[in-house]
């Protein structure tokens, strides 16, 4: 037999049953403002630090992929070392063998999927110009091409040039702080400064980029890689390289390119792994995931804990409000209110209470990333999805644990609840 559809008057009925039972809902949590919101803490706090935390990892995954694993573009790099997460990997790596300016110069003449292959080293020293000093400089030894990949461009002068590298002169192109602290107010260009043992002009001076986490990008000295070889090179320093793919599509197959020249150069067995590292956007970002997906996790524990709390504590306030309204019910049953509307009448209510929970952790978590943004570099920003995501955890909440007070509400005897006297 099949089922009757329901007529137009029958869900008009329906519609304003639930209309009515959503006002009833409202006013009875208007009517008791300080239980409604002590109700709703466990809520507002499970929405906010949901909420939260998902800005501020979403925030930090666009910084950590803009600022930190950016390379360069289509950029990978090959060093000694690579990403170490304890003392342990640490320690093997460091036992690797330095690569050599060979080691730079083969993949420089015979990669064929790489655009530009630079060299680079580094160290840091005390920079002066007269009686003015600068600390913890970092000194930067790097091919012409280095500034190409790592997108480094200048306010002022000029960058380093081939004739500088295979003459290896002595000059220098500095970073933003070095020209704003050593020479206020002047025109560095042509100036000469003195690091560690040598003596450099300057030929440009870099654009700004800021900081990242608090590390300044401007505080550098950049110097011909064949001048710090020269000049600054110890026994086990070891060449780093910066690989740029002919194309996006080109990084895997160019990063196996480098690693076959350089494994066979360097006599790794074919069952051995790499005595080199190679450092890669996805690497790092592998890394930061895997870091941030513990914090994620966290918060989700949180997140629980504060839910089933706010939970119970909707639960125990919708007994305590069956128990105040024992004679309305019976009133409402009396004057032929059926089980299904006392039910849905306290689902409502509940989950209306639980939903209102969610808005203000919402509002909550918004100002607080408004804050963060503000006081912070890192783009701070609330996906839909988590707002989304934690208004239908809140309702559903308030749905969950407002069912046992419905039902026991709906499982009044009128006559019994008539006479109860509140």
């Amino acid at each position: 037999m099949k089922k009757a559809i329901p007529t137009l008057a029958e869900v008009r009925q329906t519609l304003v049953a639930v209309r009515e039972t959503f006002w009833i809902a409202l006013d009875t949590l208007r009517a008791h403002k300080l239980r409604t919101f002590l109700t709703l803490l466990g809520v507002i706090l499970a929405v906010t630090t949901l909420v939260s935390v998902i800005s501020v990892l979403n925030g930090l995954n666009v910084y950590v992929a803009d600022k930190i694993a950016n390379l360069g573009a289509n950029a990978f790099v090959i060093d000694r070392i690579g990403i170490v997460t304890n003392f342990q990997e640490w320690n093997k790596a460091r036992k690797r063998p330095p690569l050599q300016m060979d080691d730079f110069e083969a993949l420089r003449d015979n990669m064929k999927l790489a655009e530009q292959v630079a060299g680079e080293q580094d160290t840091t020293a005390d920079v002066r110009y007269g009686n003015i000093m600068s600390q913890d400089v970092a000194i930067i030894g790097a091919t012409p091409n280095f500034a190409s990949i790592r997108d480094i461009d200048v306010s002022n002068g000029r960058l380093l040039t081939n004739a500088d590298e295979e003459h290896r002169t002595g000059v220098c192109v500095i970073g933003n702080d070095i020209a704003n602290k050593i020479f206020p107010g002047m025109d560095p260009i042509g100036k000469s400064i003195r690091a560690g043992q040598g003596q450099y002009d300057i030929v440009g001076v870099a654009t700004a980029k800021g900081t990242v986490l608090g590390q300044s990008q401007d505080n550098f000295v950049m110097i011909p890689l064949g001048t710090y070889r020269k000049e600054w090179l110890a026994p086990q320093d070891s060449v780093s390289m910066f690989v740029q793919a002919r194309a996006p599509e080109w990084m895997d197959a160019a990063q196996d390119e480098a690693r076959v020249i350089l494994r066979s150069r360097r006599h790794v067995r074919y069952q051995d792994e790499d005595n080199f590292a190679v450092i890669a956007p996805n690497s790092i970002m592998g890394l930061w995931n895997r870091i941030t997906g513990n914090a994620f996790g966290i918060a989700i524990w949180i997140t629980s804990v504060f839910l089933v709390v706010g939970g119970i504590v909707i639960m125990n306030i919708m007994l305590a409000s069956v128990t105040e309204r024992t004679r309305e019910i019976g009133l409402r049953k009396s004057l032929g209110a059926r089980r299904s509307h006392i039910v849905l009448q306290f689902l409502v209510e509940s989950s209306l209470l639980a939903a209102s929970g969610g808005l203000v952790g919402v509002g909550v978590s918004l100002a607080l990333a408004g804050l963060v943004r503000a006081a912070t570099p890192i783009p701070i920003s609330t996906p839909i999805f988590a707002i989304t995501i934690s208004l239908v955890l809140s309702t559903a909440v308030g749905l969950f644990f407002g069912i046992y007070p419905a039902m026991r509400a709906a499982r009044l005897d009128p006559i019994e609840a008539l006479r109860a006297e509140n």
